[in-house]
């Protein structure tokens, strides 16, 4: 059956027509591939026919030997924008050529599948018609092409075609249907092609769930009205929705945050353009990545005459931006064509859920939680595409450090980038291996043909609705590959969902579990990320907590990466602190500060922890600084944060994670002053019966507390405390390369988007010549396990011997 016709360029007949049969995977579906084919074969007079199956891009060309030559090159040099060619196999073709080239009806090829494309924001054409009063798509809110749009959180099956899209339900009009079918139209074979006469169409809804407008113009100009006035709007975007308001509004700031649960947590700011970024945040080198297709979060610093209210970014001196990334947002910011203002040029855009829940993608569960009497939402902005896969924005930190520090440091990788494949060299093509990622910031991969598919972000795994979703994101992950593993990896906690639910699947399955250690599987994702899993690979792992190998509580370890991933030994680690009360201990930074201070032989009287604690607080962490007994000891990087956050005034008591370690970065980015002296971290020698150097910080401690009553500006203290772990953490790498013949180091762990300590180390260890690794697909953060979890599983599985 023939979908759409192209005749190729008239040419003579050759005398020496050949046929091959090519073979294109990749992300080569949802992206215009088969219409970029079909246009190159009647550029080059090439005849035959392309298609989609599940698992490539299969093309059968007839054409001289030349023409075929050329043709097979320029499939892959001048693929679509948003195409990535992994492999293109070539055979020879017997049989008679056809008259023409045709784009023909997909099949269910057997085999490993194609690549999911991910959601891209729309195109500078899409966008120039979505202004232009003459064009039939002028504020049409879905406006997409072959270039752009949504992909990944449409999709419910391969191979990619209309019919397994959550378009398939709106039928093409006339006009849409010969755009489609024109092998010269833009939107030549645009599966998610839609105009204002066929495609889906908005409404809002009020608190009760009754319906107030229908349509482009009554929604936008109701939507935009309520947020210029200060109210909360719950959006529905390309994977989920969001809650936006007025970003210069305290009092609608204020309602948004009550009304969320979030007190401090910053937002993130969706601004009208780049011009009306500037007036937020420092832009500098980021500009291009703001307005690159994937279009995500960027934590730029603030400038100091913001019209951000302060309640946006809390006690931070930067703010995550965003430009629009769907056309809605285009035209809920712009002005109506009356002229009536559209929406505040600055909204808080924040994910629309509360605090604690998986994000709404649906609209009869976001009526439910974001609207109704208690939901956040004053309105509720739907439509009728549904989502098929929820899709988080991606969140990218920005340094303005040279060398490996440099440039774009991953925190969330989600939309815009997910699911797309990082290479595993030495992966079996025949094995598959599933991770189930860790606790907090989760994420999930698939290995399947020597290439690892890391999902969007899932979140955190404490609600039921959360182990839900990661339960939908798995199957659909597995569902697209059409994939059954071999294997699942999971975090070695023993009371960690993930973990839990590892070993349930697995015993569904009957396969096999490989618990790995989290400090682990950080450095294996790092290492992974370069292609460097075959090499002795020296691991500076700094993040809040993780389950140890000993069964104590690690954060700040130095591992050395050996048997091709298989292995890490530690070699070192950050001295200990005690941590009262598990996880509130962590709520309570006071409290763990308290503890380690007095362990450290510091009085607490005339230190800003005596003045928080309680007298029941002082009291108990007293006596268990006396018996010497009680609570778990960590080498946690991120507890020692705390620890000092709470010295210095900055933070005592949390309400996000490593709310108090981002705050003291901010408070050390705040010195302007000559450099202090770094703190001391003096480098314990080995203990007796153990292999492990120790950084002392007891001795930083006393220090720190020592220049804090003298009355030094907190600021100097915080950069100190930068500086000085910094320094301790470059003599010993630079000892512990040299002595262990390591080829790089690799930074990996949450502590990482702490730019100013990132960049700090890694000019260190440049200026010692010493290589080093760091994130720039996967975030550092618990965000990225899953990928080192999935290539350690992969190197597991090829050193096992096939069964005879």
């Amino acid at each position: 059956m023939s979908l759409a016709a192209c005749t190729p360029t008239p040419l003579a007949e050759p005398a020496d027509l050949q046929g091959r049969r090519l073979v294109v995977r990749g992300v080569v579906q949802g992206v215009g591939f088969r219409p970029h084919v079909a246009r190159l074969a009647a550029l080059l007079g090439v005849r035959g026919s392309v298609w989609n199956d599940a698992t490539s891009v299969v093309v059968e060309a007839w054409g001289a030997p030349s023409a075929l030559d050329a043709f097979g090159s320029r499939l892959v040099d001048e693929a679509p924008p948003l195409a990535s060619v992994s492999t293109l196999e070539s055979e020879p073709l017997e049989g008679d050529a056809p008259a023409g080239f045709r784009i023909v009806v997909s099949t269910d090829g057997a085999g490993a599948r194609t690549e999911v494309p991910p959601d891209t924001a729309p195109c500078a054409a899409c966008l120039a018609e979505l202004d232009d009063p003459t064009d039939r798509r002028y504020r049409h809110p879905f406006i997409t092409c072959t270039h752009c749009g949504p992909r990944l959180s449409i999709i419910t099956d391969l191979p990619y075609d209309r019919p397994a899209t959550t378009m398939a339900g709106f039928a093409m009009c006339e006009a849409c249907r010969a755009e489609y079918a024109d092998p010269t139209d833009r939107r030549f074979h645009a599966q998610p092609i839609a105009c204002h006469d066929c495609g889906p169409t908005l409404r809002l809804h009020d608190r009760s769930g009754a319906v107030v407008a229908v349509g482009t113009e009554a929604v936008l100009a109701a939507a935009a009205a309520a947020l210029r006035g200060g109210l909360v709007v719950a959006i529905k975007g390309v994977g989920g929705y969001h809650l936006a308001c007025d970003a210069t509004s305290a009092p609608a700031v204020a309602a948004l945050r009550e009304r969320k649960h979030r007190p401090d947590q910053p937002f993130a700011v969706l601004t009208r353009d780049l011009d009306v970024a500037a007036t937020v945040v420092e832009v500098g080198g980021a500009a291009d990545l703001l307005a690159s297709p994937q279009r995500p979060i960027v934590l730029l610093p603030a400038v100091a005459a913001s019209p951000l209210v302060d309640g946006v970014a809390p006690g931070l001196d930067e703010v995550g931006v965003l430009l629009p990334y769907a056309p809605l947002h285009h035209l809920l910011l712009a002005p109506a064509p009356d002229g009536t203002p559209g929406a505040p040029p600055l909204l808080v855009m924040t994910s629309g859920n509360v605090s604690g829940e998986p994000l709404c993608v649906d609209d009869e569960d976001a009526l439910a939680r974001l609207g109704g009497p208690e939901g956040p939402a004053d309105l509720v902005l739907a439509h009728d595409r549904p989502i098929a896969v929820p899709v988080e924005d991606s969140v990218i930190a920005w340094s303005g450090v040279g060398g490996p520090a440099g440039g774009a440091v991953p925190v969330r990788r989600s939309r815009g980038w997910a699911p797309q494949a990082l290479p595993l060299p030495g992966a079996r093509t025949e094995d598959v291996v599933l991770a189930a990622g860790a606790e907090t910031k989760n994420t999930v991969t698939l290995v399947r043909d020597g290439r690892a598919y890391v999902s969007g972000h899932v979140g955190d795994l404490a609600s039921l609705a959360a182990r839900e979703h990661h339960q939908q994101v798995t199957d659909a992950l597995l569902r697209f590959h059409r994939a059954e593993p071999d294997l699942l990896v999971a975090d070695l906690h023993p009371g960690y969902a993930s973990r839990a639910w590892a070993q349930r699947f697995a015993g569904d399955l009957g396969v096999p579990v490989h618990d790995l250690q989290h400090h682990h599987a950080h450095l294996a994702s790092v290492a992974a990320e370069h292609g460097r899993l075959d090499e002795p690979v020296l691991g500076l792992v700094l993040d809040g907590t993780g389950y140890g190998c000993d069964g104590s509580v690690w954060g700040g370890e130095v591992l050395l990466l050996g048997d091709g991933g298989t292995r890490a030994e530690r070699l070192a680690a950050l001295g200990t602190v005690r941590l009262p009360g598990g996880d509130a201990g962590v709520r309570h930074p006071v409290r763990t500060a308290a503890l380690a201070l007095l362990d450290a032989g510091v009085d607490l009287d005339g230190t800003p922890v005596a003045a928080v604690l309680s007298p029941a607080e002082r009291t108990f962490l007293e006596r268990a600084h006396a018996s010497g007994q009680g609570f778990v000891e960590t080498s946690s990087t991120g507890r020692l944060f705390d620890v000092v956050a709470s010295l210095l005034d900055v933070r005592h008591r949390t309400t996000y994670d490593a709310q108090a370690a981002i705050e003291l970065e901010s408070t050390a980015r705040r010195w302007h002053g000559p450099a202090p002296a770094p703190a001391p971290f003096p480098l314990v020698q080995r203990r007796v019966g153990s292999n492990v150097h120790r950084l002392d910080v007891g001795g930083a401690l006393r220090d720190l507390a020592t220049r804090q009553r003298a009355g030094e500006d907190p600021a100097a203290l915080a950069l100190a405390l930068h500086t000085g772990l910094a320094a301790a953490l470059v003599d010993l790498a630079a000892d512990l390369v040299a002595e262990h013949d390591a080829t790089c180091v690799g930074l990996s762990g949450g502590v990482w988007v702490n730019r100013l300590l990132l960049g700090a180390v890694t000019t260190g260890l440049g200026a010692h010549g010493i290589e080093v690794l760091t994130h720039r697909v996967v975030p550092c953060t618990d965000g990225g396990l899953s990928l080192g979890q999935a290539a350690v599983g992969a190197a597991v599985l090829a050193r096992t011997p096939a069964p005879t």
